[in-house]
């Protein structure tokens, strides 16, 4: 009992940062984006054109990863599914292994 809420608490703490980092990373994106248009177009930091643009579309691409990450991949598979596709496959093997133990058996018996 104490050791399911144990980990319990471990999984909220986890989702808590995973959440926390994503947040942090939309606001950094944000604010790098509005830094780098600003300083191109209005200050005229760089002569070369739109190579922000570039810069901020990958930047947008691994925050989008990112973001599929923690909410989609890690809500989805985490302990409780790993530990549900162990069962199944330990019922699996335990039930190949009867089979294998009847045929055993009954070759003999013969």
């Amino acid at each position: 009992m104490e050791r399911d809420r144990h980990e319990l608490y471990e999984y909220a703490r986890k989702r808590i940062k995973q959440k926390k980092g994503i947040y942090f990373h939309f606001v950094l994106l944000f604010l790098a984006s509005l830094f780098l248009f600003v300083s191109t177009k209005i200050f005229n930091f760089s002569h070369a054109t739109n190579w922000y643009k570039w810069l901020i579309t990958v930047w947008l691409f691994l925050f989008i990863l990112h973001f599929i990450k923690v909410y989609i991949t890690d809500r989805f598979m985490n302990k409780n599914w790993e530990r549900e596709q162990i069962d199944r496959l330990v019922a699996l093997q335990q039930k190949k292994i009867e089979e294998l133990e009847m045929h055993i058996t009954e070759d003999t018996s013969k």
